[in-house]
């Protein structure tokens, strides 16, 4: 069976006429353990998401399989000085002082994993940002936590969550804006979309 994967990177204009596909894939992948999210944090990602594609930097990275999301990984500039809510330290000053680029959501849907689609969304996520670092916050208990652990993030804190656990601060270098971390690009391009 021949699948006709392609990718494409969206700014939040395009990326709005993609929701209702995001908030569903939101439902598959955090309904899962060791999430375990309901309805009710389905309607707050999706009461909630909108605001995001307004934020600085927005960008979507979006897989597609026969013009289905089958992944998405987005996020939104950070401000130098800015840094995650509730936390157990301050981050290096070099990270804490420079803009960074935060990973808000990552996911692949189930059927779509092992097969490359979410390493090749975060490659073309981060590729040409112009920020120095990526950061992103994740769940201990989650199988992803170790694979980002295996592609060069590293963890320089933890944040306490009102509603749920608390989750790995996490960093990475993007060696410069002309010049990304090469481990960052993806080594297959596939045909991109509109």
């Amino acid at each position: 069976m021949c699948v006709d994967l392609t990718y494409a990177l969206l700014d939040g204009e395009k990326a709005r006429l993609w929701l209702p596909q995001l908030v569903d894939l939101y439902a598959v992948v955090y309904a899962e353990p060791p999430y375990e999210e309901g309805p009710e944090q389905v309607a707050e990602f999706a009461e909630t998401v909108p605001g995001d594609l307004d934020a600085d930097g927005f960008t979507l990275a979006a897989a597609f399989v026969n013009e289905h999301l089958a992944g998405a990984a987005y996020g939104v500039t950070m401000a130098a000085g800015r840094w995650w809510k509730n936390t157990d330290d301050e981050p290096p000053a070099e990270v804490r002082d420079a803009a960074k680029f935060a990973v808000m959501e990552w996911m692949v849907r189930p059927a779509n994993r092992i097969t490359g689609v979410g390493r090749s969304l975060i490659r073309l996520l981060l590729a040409d940002r112009p920020e120095p670092w990526a950061v992103l916050a994740s769940d201990p208990r989650s199988t992803a936590r170790s694979m980002y652990e295996r592609a060069g993030w590293r963890q320089v804190g933890r944040s306490h969550l009102s509603w749920g656990p608390a989750m790995d601060l996490l960093v990475l270098p993007l060696t410069s804006p002309s010049r990304p971390n090469a481990a960052m690009i993806p080594s297959t391009p596939r045909r991109p979309v509109a």
